[in-house]
């Protein structure tokens, strides 16, 4: 427990981003969870977000919350917090924080009525300067929190688990071996990260030689259902499509009992990040594995595009990265299935 700073009973956590931000500020809540563990913390969250958090041990409440929203919460009937911590840089945030919150700490909004009222106002670290998971615990260090390990969190429920049971009971064909999950594409405005479907395709008819009851799940939403469905009949009676078809824990439920899963960086890749199973995770030279790779995370493979960060633009294509290059990883987290 923090000696210089009033031990908190009830502590709130705001953090409105997508699944990988998302994800990457749960080290800080566990961090708050040891520092503290009678208090009851709070998390609020993006309405289509905030249920990465649920079954959380450490969290004791999950809620939702907008920029937009926020500007009309906490004025009049207001229930209150010891401690609140805002990730990000949303002004409307960190105001309602102030509202609701005896002491709050933040990084810097660059607005100086918001700033001066911060209990501790947190300097934010240069953009790509250190690793994302690394950047919430600056605000629990800076209250004295100390770290308690770097591993992302997710909990996939017993039901949940039992649902994913049953489904890959009913969708696989008998004795398929190893199930391997892929995330072919991140969203729209990130797609310089997507590996070619080509090169998907290639790998996995590897696999098949190798393993040749190797069944294939390719994951996503809506938008990168056209996608999917290319690598899925291409692979005929070698893969199912699932793209667009399933609730963000339904994905995240059956990614938990995968023999391996291969995917681009995006947010099923960090939630992968918080499971068990092997995974093999590729990073365009633009956002690196040193910047968002899984911490602490054992069998995870990492594939980096070749090209020197320094050389490197959003325009650098991820066809760079070689299918030999995946392969060996592929071979290496596979070793236990061997026998096919």
């Amino acid at each position: 427990m923090p000696a210089d700073f009033p031990a908190p009973s009830t502590i709130l956590v705001i953090n409105v981003s997508r699944i990988g931000d998302t994800l990457l500020a749960t080290p800080a809540m566990r961090a708050l969870s040891y520092a503290w563990p009678k208090a009851r913390i709070t998390f609020l969250g993006h309405p289509k977000r905030a249920e990465i958090i649920r079954h959380l041990p450490f969290v004791a409440e999950v809620a939702t919350i907008t920029k937009h929203r926020a500007h009309w919460r906490g004025r009049l009937r207001r229930r209150r917090w010891d401690l609140a911590l805002v990730f990000g840089f949303d002004r409307p945030l960190v105001a309602y924080a102030q509202r609701v919150a005896d002491r709050v700490v933040a990084f810097r909004q660059g607005d100086a009525y918001l700033d001066d009222r911060l209990y501790h106002c947190v300097e934010p670290p240069a953009a790509q300067s250190m690793h994302y998971a690394l950047v919430p615990l600056l605000l629990t260090e800076s209250i004295g929190v100390l770290d308690a390990g770097r591993r992302l969190a997710y909990v996939v429920t017993p039901q949940e688990q039992e649902w994913a049971r049953a489904m890959l009971g009913g969708a696989l064909p008998l004795g398929a071996r190893p199930v391997i999950g892929l995330q072919v594409a991140s969203f729209p405005t990130k797609a310089y990260r997507d590996w070619p479907i080509e090169h998907f395709a290639a790998l996995c008819e590897r696999i098949v030689g190798r393993w040749p009851r190797a069944h294939f799940l390719a994951f996503g939403g809506k938008l990168e259902r056209s996608r999917t469905d290319e690598l899925v009949r291409h692979l005929a009676g070698r893969a199912s499509s699932l793209a667009g078809k399933l609730t963000l824990r339904q994905s995240a439920a059956l990614m938990s009992r995968l023999g391996l899963y291969i995917g681009v960086d995006t947010g099923p890749t960090h939630i992968m990040g918080a499971l068990e199973p092997p995974m093999i995770a590729l990073y365009h030279c633009y956002f690196p594995s040193w910047l968002f790779a899984p911490l602490e995370r054992p069998a995870c493979y990492v594939v980096d595009h070749p090209c020197a960060r320094e050389y490197c633009t959003p325009e650098t294509p991820m066809a760079e990265i070689e299918v030999d290059a995946v392969w060996e990883k592929v071979v290496e987290a596979l070793a236990p299935h061997a026998g096919g």
